[in-house]
């Protein structure tokens, strides 16, 4: 007998080729089915007369077929058919264009609905491929899917309905009874089924409602159990140290901020459980100052510490930085990364495994298998959105549940925070240090184009260096400036007789460490870029970026992107270009040219986009939020529903049917679940 967690390919119609299909909208079983949640949804209920019918607008007509027409083969690759129909009042034309199915499945003198766009005028109306509904049918609330080829509307439909009678037999509801009770929630079963066939619109709000509150409520409950677990453990409790040296050595002042995270990283580290916290600061906060003072405390009290950054260019950064910093006060510092010779290589890992160096930079070369410490006592992340739980638990998982920090300097809204970083302590640095320049940031239209490049070109005489940062890779029917042929374009033209570079996500991680490499020494006076240097090396000569088409950013990407410059001592400045000047965009890059606070732009940002393009490309390895909203009063009630469970059975031993769904989320977003 089929189950809700068998292959989705033993589903009737389906079979291999068709279960390839649905791999692509991440559907592998009957029970991803049912969380494949429709877009959308069509009312079918209130037909209206196609004499009604607003000409270019959408409309659901009810119609009887009266005759149907000869096919039509227009060109090659185009064949047309057509059918009349009328409403009882008025006879109306319903075209299909290369879709012989739909086409064949109707029949002459029995009634239908149909759904799309109504063309035409007072004489002759017509339906272009609409969708179409029998009008024998109970269901006139018909949910919309996001689709892909060889997944039809009908199909997905027929094979939720499937997974649904599956369901009847199978699925249990994980969430206790009395918070279902307390809070109002109709049991699962009958969300899920009315969430893709609704009854009516208040069983549908019903439905969006239990569902909400489950995405919220487990992903939750999983960084919860994640956070109660790892102070469960026996982690190496560290003694109060001086570290009053390494201030002192600085050729700066820390912030007050900095020094609040200093403190309260220390004291985690003095506690007998592993520290678990993120170091969330905004471009150019000083996290890795905070990091050295970390590494510093760590030295002091004889382990060694590994800092892991998702690049090797950006692990070198680290490096140079850590040994300024470390090496006066006889902290040895060293690097691996996977550029090195294998000699190389191993006689760093063996003076690692021997104690020699105190720290330890490098990339994902720190979690193999043949990287072996001596006493790690501190684990470091860089970058944190890039790696997943995983990946921070393999780099742990060298010592002896060494204290962990995680840096990011993506700020997030506190909401979002909660969510995405719940098994974490956090520490913000919400300050720049003292005389770091505010980058000045104008929008301005395509128009003035030629202007910003003169401007840019008058920072490059004065012997600095700048950013042209554009959207995508290759030329497409798309508006958007494809980064290659805007290099050429730029290099025979607006910049001849300047030194050009082009960096691309396409390029090989040599390539790109080639490419930045030449323009942090000053080879490259200006960089042709896509979003690839969104995280990347310190350039402190870089004092001018243009953003093309930044309207297709979401402000926190562009403010991460702007972050590259203001690195130094000299004023910077970023252009924003763009030639789609609506309202709205306009309020957006406003709201860039009045703040800098990355924190107060995430949350604009939030507002504006919603939490669920915050992160543009997912990256933070965590799972997506499919139906419910971050800024809904869902979020607080099922934090402290979560909270509650955890207080009670900080190990879920006596829910194992929720844990076993909390596993199941974080298993679907490759995390391997909770244990």
């Amino acid at each position: 007998m089929l189950t809700l967690n068998d292959s989705i390919k033993y589903l009737k119609g389906v079979g291999e080729k068709r279960a390839d299909y649905f791999k692509k909208l991440d559907i592998f079983t009957p029970l991803d089915l049912l969380y494949h949640f429709p877009r959308d949804y069509t009312d079918y209920s209130n037909p209206i007369k196609i004499a009604d019918a607003v000409s270019d607008e959408y409309s659901v007509i009810k119609g009887t077929l009266l005759q149907k027409m000869r096919e039509a083969n227009i060109r090659h690759g185009l064949t047309i058919y057509k059918a009349i129909f009328s409403d009882g009042e008025t006879d109306f034309t319903v075209v299909f264009y290369n879709n012989r199915y739909a086409f064949e499945a109707l029949k002459e003198n029995e009634e239908y609905y149909l759904y799309g766009k109504v063309t035409g005028g007072f004489l002759r109306r017509e339906i272009s491929s609409p969708n179409v509904l029998k009008g024998n049918t109970e269901e006139l609330f018909q949910p919309v899917y996001h689709l892909t080829e060889g997944v039809t509307a009908q199909f997905i439909q027929n094979c939720i309905k499937q997974a649904l009678l599956i369901a009847d037999n199978e699925l249990y509801d994980y969430v206790p009874k009395e918070i279902l009770e307390e809070h109002n929630l109709c049991v699962l079963p009958f969300a899920l089924r009315n969430i893709h066939f609704p009854k009516d619109e208040k069983a549908l709000e019903i439905s969006r409602k239990r569902l909400s509150f489950d995405e919220l409520f487990l992903l939750q409950l999983g960084m919860l159990y994640l956070r109660g677990r790892n102070r469960e453990l026996s982690g190496y409790q560290m003694k109060e140290k001086n570290i009053s040296p390494f201030e002192k050595s600085l050729p700066f002042s820390l912030t007050n901020a900095q020094k609040k995270s200093v403190k309260e990283i220390i004291s985690d580290m003095c506690k007998n459980v592993p520290m678990n916290r993120l170091l969330q600061g905004d471009v150019g906060s000083g996290k890795t100052a905070v990091a050295a003072a970390a590494c510093y405390f760590c030295y002091l009290n004889g382990c060694q510490s590994a800092l892991m950054a998702p690049t090797e260019i950006l692990a070198v950064q680290h490096y140079n930085t850590l040994k300024v910093f470390l090496e006066p006060l006889g902290v040895s510092v060293c690097l691996l990364i996977g550029s090195l010779t294998p000699k190389q290589k191993n006689t760093i890992k063996e003076e690692i495994l021997q104690g020699k160096y105190s720290v330890v930079t490098g990339t994902h070369a720190l979690v193999q298998q043949s990287t072996e410490f001596k006493s790690l006592g501190l684990v470091i992340t860089d970058e944190q959105h890039r790696f997943g739980v995983n990946q921070r638990a393999a780099l742990a998982d060298k010592g002896n549940n060494p204290h962990t920090l995680v840096m990011s300097a993506t700020p997030i809204p506190r909401t979002l925070g909660l969510i995405i970083y719940g098994d974490l302590d956090i520490s913000v640095l919400n300050e720049l240090p003292k005389g770091r320049k505010e980058i000045k940031t104008y929008a301005v239209t395509g128009k003035l184009r030629e202007r910003a490049f003169g401007f840019i070109k008058k920072q490059l005489d004065e012997g600095r260096q700048g950013y042209i940062v554009c959207p995508m890779i290759e030329e497409s029917d798309s508006d958007l400036i494809a980064v290659k042929s805007y290099y050429e374009k730029l290099k025979d033209g607006a910049f001849k007789g300047y030194s050009l570079g082009l960096l691309h996500g396409k390029l090989s991680a040599a390539e790109k460490d080639r490419v930045m490499s030449a323009f942090k020494s000053g080879d490259i006076q200006l960089l042709i870029s896509t979003t690839v240097i969104e995280v990347g090396v310190d350039v402190p000569n870089a004092t001018v970026m243009a953003i093309e088409n930044s309207d297709r950013f979401g402000l926190s990407q562009l403010h991460q992107l702007r972050g590259r410059v203001g690195r130094g001592e000299h004023q910077s400045f970023c252009i924003l270009i763009t030639d789609n000047v609506t309202p709205e965009i306009k309020e957006r890059l406003e709201i860039m040219s009045a703040t800098s606070d990355g924190f107060k732009i995430a949350e604009e940002d939030m507002k504006m986009r919603g939490c669920g393009d915050f992160f543009g490309e997912r990256q933070h390895g965590l799972p997506p939020m499919k139906i419910a909203s971050l800024d809904s009063e869902m979020l607080s009630v099922s934090q402290k529903c979560a909270k509650q469970i955890v207080e009670k059975d900080s190990s879920l031993k006596a829910y194992p049917k929720l844990k076993k769904a909390v596993d199941r989320l974080f298993e679907k977003n490759g995390e391997n679940g909770l244990n």
